[in-house]
């Protein structure tokens, strides 16, 4: 089911349940938030999610060369990964580019088998 969603999502043929544009908060705003609409998402049984993070300033770290992403494009994977929200992420990919590309994110729920 999960893979069938994916495919289908890299073609932009599916419509996430809720979105969520974290564009202009701070960390701990969009931290909150995050928080907030997987929880609440996860209660409604609502199991794909939007998350817009934009792309971000970039910015040259002189020190090895690379080029650093935006501060959120960074974080929301790893708080995707980590508690509180993990436990309710079954997976997330970058979402299609009608949605967003490389600044957005689909984030796929588990079921939630108490609703």
């Amino acid at each position: 089911m999960v893979k069938n969603t994916i495919e289908k999502n890299k073609r932009g043929k599916i419509k996430p349940h809720a979105k969520l544009d974290l564009h202009g908060l701070n960390s701990d705003e969009a931290y909150n938030g995050l928080i907030r609409i997987i929880i609440r998402s996860h209660e409604i049984n609502k199991r794909l999610l939007l998350v817009i993070t934009r792309k971000g300033q970039r910015s040259y770290d002189r020190g090895n060369g690379h080029v650093l992403a935006g501060v959120l494009k960074q974080k929301v994977p790893h708080w995707l990964r980590t508690d509180p929200i993990n436990p309710y992420v079954l997976e997330f990919v970058e979402a299609h580019q009608k949605d967003g590309g490389a600044g957005a994110l689909y984030v796929y729920l588990k079921k939630n088998k108490a609703a």
